[in-house]
């Protein structure tokens, strides 16, 4: 592949000749260059998806159990039909958790356009969009504004001095100058759960006195014990936290803590007294009602709870996520450093201008070119 770039962005070039894993994950609104007209929505999108669960719809409906007598909650889930929900509530909306009817034709005619472009004209940096669209204005629901609480001076510390990896400018000296996620060794306990641009996927499996919790972008798998087992030795840490679980009602309650400090456990900077509370409950056939309460005293200045539905999707299949280092990203993004130390050398030496480093992704795509380089020589 050839790619484009004026000389002050040929270190980034080098960088995405291997593309990196957290890069490929960027929101949906910086990889979009233009959003599909929106399209009459399907009878599936016919109404708030909430709306329509069997739990919602008949009251006296009955969660599928075990052979050992516990809720059902095996299988392969995605949170893709929630791509269209922000995290954080926009303000017009108050402390209103629903959209009008016509807001909710509003967004379910976009998400009809994105997913029809996702399945027939979209290729590269595949976006996955799901069949349903659900109402909600967010998915923090407490506090009740639905906005992310603001971070302690401790968390805007902590969230200053975190390595940004592929998503900041560098520099690359060594490993330790990229993220867990560039690195393909974690996304944090949420990572899949969070809908990102794809890879949002996960497989649930139960057995008696244990649930596994497999991620699909970054392929890792939690253990919840169930049953009482004591929690590890508070100086034991792990990147996604140890979790013990127990059913209240028809309801997976989950505890994790036991977290290390260098994982983003929920898109947010997180202390070792990050603790996450999960609660898995099953209100259809298709779907899985998911309630997470962040707490974190040291960087968030309040708890903060969100909500998302899993879903099923026709015919899909979780597959390995065959990702080792951003594959090549950290080795390319060493190189490009490399080349681009010599590129301010080279400028020096001949009384010309320092060239600038791109910072941002929109420089890197939409740089006037000077010459074209070949990431696959190494250029």
């Amino acid at each position: 592949m050839v790619s484009s770039g004026r000389r002050v962005s040929v270190f980034v070039f080098a960088v995405l000749g291997g593309f990196s894993c957290g890069a490929a994950a960027l929101a949906q609104s910086s990889i979009l260059a233009t959003v599909p007209d929106p399209t009459a929505p399907s009878a599936l999108r016919s109404q708030p998806a909430e709306t329509m669960a069997a739990a919602v719809v008949d009251p006296e409906w009955q969660v599928p159990r075990t052979s050992w007598g516990h809720p059902s909650l095996d299988g392969v889930w995605t949170s893709d039909d929630m791509r269209s929900v922000p995290m954080s509530r926009p303000e017009r909306f108050a402390e209103r958790e629903s959209l009008t009817g016509e807001e909710f034709l509003a967004r379910a005619s976009q998400d009809e356009g994105l997913h029809d472009d996702a399945v027939n004209v979209g290729a590269f940096l595949q976006h996955e969009y799901g069949v349903r669209t659900f109402g909600w204005t967010s998915t923090i629901v407490d506090p009740p504004d639905g906005r992310m609480p603001a971070l302690t001076e401790a968390g805007r510390a902590v969230n200053a001095a975190r390595t940004r990896g592929t998503y900041g400018p560098g520099p690359f000296d060594s490993f330790a100058d990229f993220s867990l996620y560039d690195r393909c060794i974690t996304r944090g306990p949420m990572g899949s759960i969070l809908p990102s641009i794809y890879g949002n996927g996960v497989r649930i499996t139960q057995a008696p006195g244990f649930v596994a919790v497999t991620s699909e972008m970054v392929h890792e798998t939690r253990i919840v014990h169930l049953g009482g087992k004591p929690p590890l030795d508070a100086g034991l840490r792990q990147f996604s936290g140890s979790a013990r679980g127990w059913w209240d009602g028809d309801t997976l309650v989950v505890e994790s803590g036991n977290f290390t400090d260098r994982a983003s456990a929920s898109r947010a900077p997180n202390s070792l007294e990050f603790r996450l509370t999960e609660r898995f409950t099953r209100v259809d056939p298709e779907m899985i009602e998911y309630v997470a309460t962040i707490e974190d005293p040291v960087t968030l200045t309040a708890p903060v709870t969100l909500r998302l539905m899993l879903t099923t999707q026709p015919g899909y299949t979780l597959l390995e996520y065959d990702c080792h280092e951003g594959n090549q990203a950290v080795r390319n993004s060493l190189s490009g450093e490399r080349v681009y130390e010599l590129q301010v050398a080279e400028a020096i030496a001949n009384g010309e201008p320092v060239p600038a480093r791109a910072t941002e992704h929109t420089q890197i795509r939409n740089g006037a070119p000077e010459r074209l380089f070949n990431i696959n020589l190494g250029e």
